[in-house]
């Protein structure tokens, strides 16, 4: 029996983008913002990201995010814990294959 997971209420996912509805207000380039966009990732993302973090998961991880995000990379980091999960949840929602 498959079961289609549930989409949560803070999360608008498409196939070129996905919108995270964050728990309190944050900043972001200097602005206050109440939710936070990731386009959808292209390999060279993902290659930058990586060869930029030293071989640091977590860092390649901000430096990916803040990308798609075009946010900073300390943008990201002032983040309360919940939204920096929300945000993972969402890019891996958005990179997932639809036939899973």
């Amino acid at each position: 029996m498959t079961q289609t997971a549930k989409m949560p209420s803070w999360l608008n996912v498409s196939a070129e983008r996905v919108v995270v509805q964050l728990s309190k207000a944050s900043e972001a380039n200097g602005m206050q913002v109440d939710s936070l966009s990731l386009r959808a990732p292209t390999v060279r993302d993902i290659r930058t990201a990586q060869s930029a973090a030293s071989g640091d998961d977590e860092q390649r991880e901000l430096n990916l995010f803040a990308s798609l995000a075009e946010v900073g990379v300390k943008d990201l980091e002032g983040l309360s814990l919940k939204d920096y999960g929300r945000l993972q949840a969402g890019y891996f929602r958005l990179v997932q294959d639809d036939e899973l």
